[in-house]
């Protein structure tokens, strides 16, 4: 078998051992889910009159605070999954387990690839559990067609792509399973501080630069004037520029913590 060959079949078999994993263990998964369907539904049913009143600058229209809030919600579920995979590939580290695929006649890196690709998937399919509660509260995209949610997909590919990375970097540097949750933190923590709940413009102006300023804004407001039509302007460039440099610069660190760490 070609080299190519030999490091598809091995990342394939990577990627099934980690999908059992999360199948047989997921508890993680559903831990990190739940926090953004509870933010989404504390939002809409607790805050959404009054924070539509103070949006629009009028009256209280729940239903529009709902299209609104959605796509940052789906951009948080992507955040919180990929703090998973920087706790699994922190526990094969402390594990042994990758000490002993080093001992194995497998391509080395299709230990990162099967987190990575798993990673990814785990995050598409819970955009699709949460994307599905926000349908069923009343969640509506008419202003997209075809091309428009392709490109949707793409995007949250891409930027779970990107974070994944960047979060198995985290955990292979990280000493144990707990300092790798908290390495991940800000994957939670920089949507809260985003455009997510509410328009850059309405915060005060000292607070601006860090909403502005970071990977979730341009990539929630792409998301949203994909989804509903809105304008999107340089947000497109910059969500994309965004996630291809993270996802860069994640893959080297990633590659060279782990072969540094087989040394």
């Amino acid at each position: 078998m070609s080299s190519l060959s030999l490091a598809l079949r091995d990342s394939s078999t990577m990627l099934r051992r980690n999908l059992l994993h999360a199948r047989r263990y997921p508890s993680l998964t559903l831990n990190l889910l739940l926090t953004p369907v509870m933010l989404l539904l504390l939002f809409v049913y607790v805050f959404g009159d009054v924070m539509s009143a103070g949006i629009g600058g009028g009256g209280a229209d729940r239903s529009a605070y709902i299209a609104y809030l959605v796509p940052g919600i789906l951009l948080m579920t992507i955040g919180g999954t990929v703090v998973g995979t920087a706790v699994s590939v922190s526990n094969d580290m402390t594990e042994g387990i990758v000490a002993r695929f080093r001992t194995m006649a497998i391509h080395r890196g299709s230990v990162l690839v099967g987190h990575v690709v798993g990673s990814v998937l785990q995050s598409v399919m819970s955009v699709v559990l949460v994307g599905a509660v926000a349908v069923a509260i009343g969640f509506r995209s008419k202003d997209a067609g075809p091309l428009e949610w392709l490109a949707a997909f793409g995007l949250l590919v891409l930027f779970a792509t990107a974070l994944t990375w960047t979060a198995v970097g985290m955990g292979l540097v990280s000493p144990n399973a707990e300092a790798a949750s908290n390495n991940a933190l800000p994957m939670i923590l920089l949507p809260l501080l985003s455009s997510a709940f509410v328009p850059v413009d309405a915060m005060p102006g000292w607070f601006r630069p860090v909403a502005e300023y970071q990977p979730f804004t341009p990539a929630i407001e792409t998301l949203r004037g994909l989804l509903l039509g809105t304008r999107i302007g340089h947000n497109g460039w910059l969500a994309v520029a965004w996630c291809v440099g993270l996802a860069v610069l994640g893959y080297a660190w990633s590659t060279s913590a782990f072969h540094r760490d087989g040394k």
